[in-house]
């Protein structure tokens, strides 16, 4: 995958403020086969790049991987927390929710700034090295997603029906904190916002309701108060025989949703695909896959037999 600055934040070649209409054709069968599944099992794998420390020795460390590889691999599963600025409905957040003025196909979970995956997707935007968590609000690192669909239940029968769909999700991820609003967020806000679009109905004016530090705290309220609580718990990866610093202790629970310590903590990750593969093996003697890439506003296929779909190109491959 490219991290070259067009991909890395879905800027268009001819650097045109894309305005996207309508949603991309892949995302309605994506969540269609994610939403018929319990809230719980929609995770997926995400994989990051693990900068090396320059004093990296491969003689010191032991590692598979040659000490010219400036970067490493890393893969760990997440929960899909619905998408940027349509956050899922649930009766028991506290949150004040923003109106429903946006849509998007920017796919969003949650972090702790401590862990290094956050870190990661700062370090490999900046190529700078960071010593936890990269602030707040930034980022723009390469990230792939995957989720493989087995079965799911259909929504009229309520019968367990074969998916066996894998969807590879590629693009630049961006962490999202306390400070999105703050003049630093300016880049992120612009990046995320050209790929969201007003929603049937609509107008301009209706944005003005509309707060990025808001859709943050309503994410932090669709957690259980257990999952909130996890923000105030010890260092993640730290070795227990570190004891946790006062307050940092497992299993607490967090009512209050501008909690000091749990929100300088979370973070909402927002997933900006540049490409999406869509592999169909429902049927074992006729497989299909697809690829879906971003071209903005250029209009034009650029892959044989591509078929340009809005700001999307569609080009169906061999599996």
């Amino acid at each position: 995958m490219s991290t070259s600055t067009s991909q890395a934040t879905g800027a268009n070649p001819h650097n045109r403020q894309p305005d996207p209409a309508t949603s991309p054709s892949w995302l309605t069968p994506f969540l269609t086969h994610l939403t018929s599944l319990p809230p719980f099992s929609r995770s997926f794998t995400l994989s990051t790049l693990h900068p090396l420390p320059p004093t990296f020795s491969s003689t010191s460390t032991p590692t598979p991987f040659s000490s010219t590889v400036p970067v490493v691999p890393r893969a760990r599963t997440c929960i899909y927390r619905g998408l940027w600025a349509q956050l899922p409905p649930n009766d028991k957040n506290p949150a004040s929710l923003n109106p429903p003025v946006f849509e998007s196909d920017l796919i969003t979970f949650t972090t702790d700034a401590r862990m290094e995956k956050a870190a990661e997707i700062v370090d490999t935007a900046s190529g700078k090295q960071i010593e936890q968590g990269g602030g707040m609000t930034g980022g723009g690192g390469p990230v792939e997603a995957v989720f493989w669909i087995e079965s799911a239940k259909d929504s009229e029968t309520g019968e367990e029906r074969k998916v066996m769909t894998q969807w590879r999700i590629r693009g630049s991820a961006w962490l999202l904190g306390p400070d999105v609003d703050g003049p630093e967020a300016e880049k992120v806000r612009e990046v995320l916002k050209q790929r969201m679009r007003r929603a049937p109905g609509k107008r301009k004016e209706d944005e003005e309701g509309w707060s990025w530090s808001r859709e943050v705290t309503a994410h932090f309220g669709n957690l259980s108060p257990v999952m909130r609580g996890t923000f105030r718990g010890p260092p993640p990866g730290q070795p227990v025989a570190f004891p946790p610093g006062k307050g940092e202790e497992l299993g607490q629970e967090v009512e209050d949703l501008e909690d000091e310590v749990a929100r300088r903590n979370f973070r909402v990750v927002v997933i900006v695909p540049t490409e999406v593969d869509q592999v169909d093996l429902s049927d074992a003697r006729r497989p299909r896959r697809w690829l879906y890439l971003w071209r903005g506003r250029s209009y034009q296929a650029r892959e044989a037999g591509g078929e340009v779909e809005g700001e999307w190109e569609k080009v169906e491959v061999w599996p």
